[in-house]
Parts: structure tokens; sequence; C-alpha cells
């Protein structure tokens, strides 16, 4: 009996392998970092607040262990208001030149200050005091308006430390279920999903049709 089948229809990588989500993050955010010209670390958050619409926006990936993911935000902004309402999210990562991805879901936890004043001391002084400046997500009359805040911020810290506003903060993604997604010809897409019922319990692995 023979095969009708094109003679290119076939792997053209291994499938994903693996039994912990967490090394399995680590070693493809090592090869994104190597690869993805900008921003490797993006990704998507999706959230949702009391009108049970979803939001998704763009932000940084700054700390990941088995704990879970971490980003830090406005807790003013929308996505703020929305984690205060509903203390659940989705991350997405998505990598063109990798042609992965992974996606996220899971319970949200706020950093402890001291997390949140290590990280905000670590960056930029500029970037401090646009925290300061910024009252994120609500109106603005112009962009001069926005640099005249600014100017002043500027001027009040003067050449001292820039503190973290009160209303600046970490957040942490404790996972219920991790998926990695391969391309594949034909899109016969690779997919793997790691999931588990309670935050510290056993992950079980399942792989879904593309």
């Amino acid at each position: 009996m023979t095969s009708d089948l094109d003679p290119s229809f076939h792997e053209d990588q291994p499938a994903i392998t693996g039994d912990n989500p967490f090394h399995l993050f680590k070693e493809w955010m090592e090869l994104a970092s190597k690869k993805e010209p900008n921003d490797p670390n993006a990704m998507a958050l999706a959230t949702t607040g009391h009108d049970d619409m979803p939001d998704i926006r763009m932000v940084l990936l700054k700390d990941f262990s088995e704990k879970g993911f971490v980003f830090y935000t406005n807790s003013e902004s929308a996505k703020g208001r929305e984690l205060e309402e509903n203390m659940k999210a989705a991350l997405l990562f998505h990598w063109k030149s990798l042609r992965r991805q992974i996606r996220i879901r899971g319970t949200v936890s706020k950093l402890p200050a001291e997390d949140a004043d290590a990280y905000f001391a670590s960056r930029p002084r500029q970037s401090r005091i646009g925290a300061w400046a910024s009252q994120q997500s609500r109106p603005v009359e112009s962009r001069k308006a926005l640099w005249k805040i600014v100017t002043m911020k500027a001027a009040q810290f003067g050449t001292g430390s820039v503190p973290r506003p009160p209303y600046w903060n970490g957040y942490r993604v404790d996972p219920c279920s991790i998926e990695f997604w391969m391309d594949k010809p034909f899109r016969l897409h690779d997919r793997l999903l790691f999931q588990r019922e309670t935050p510290h319990g056993n992950w079980t692995t399942t792989r879904l049709f593309p």
C-alpha cells in the first residue's frame, strides 16, 4: 500500500516535550532573547473588570519563577482597576522570529511593597519621574499639559531620590494553565498544554489538536 501524501509532508523539528512548564518557559525565553529583535519579554496582558468586558494591552515581564510571572504597573490605571475587581488574568507571549507562542492563565496577587521599591529604584530616573507625572489611563488635555507636569515633577525632586509612588505596584500571575504552541507545516501546529487544579498542585499535560 502506498501513500499519496506529498513528500514534503513531514515534521521539520521535534515536537514540544517536557514535564515542567517553568523549565520549558525558561528555555524558550532564553532562545527568544537571542533571536527576537525587540523586547523578547513583551507579553499581552488580558484582564476583566466589573463589566465583564475583556481588556488587553502589552506589558513587560520583569521576573519569573515557579511562583509565577511578574510585571509592574500603576494600580490606578485601567488594568490596575480591573485587577482590583477581578484578580485573574491571561498572558500571551508571541515570538514571530521563532514562530512560537505561550498562553498563560491564572490568579493574580500583589507583590510586597519592598519588592516594588527595589524594582522601582532600578528604573531610569526619567521613568521614575514619569510614573509620578502620569495619571495612567485617564484623560489628559494635551501632550503639552503632560510635559508641563513632567517638568514640575522633575523640579520637585531636583537631584534627590525619586521614591516609588504609592499607586505603583508589582503583580504576580500564578498560573493554572500554560500552553506552548509551535508552528508546523500545513498548519498542523504542535500544542502542549500544562494544567493544575491548585496553585501548588501537580501538572498534567495534554497534547492538543492544532
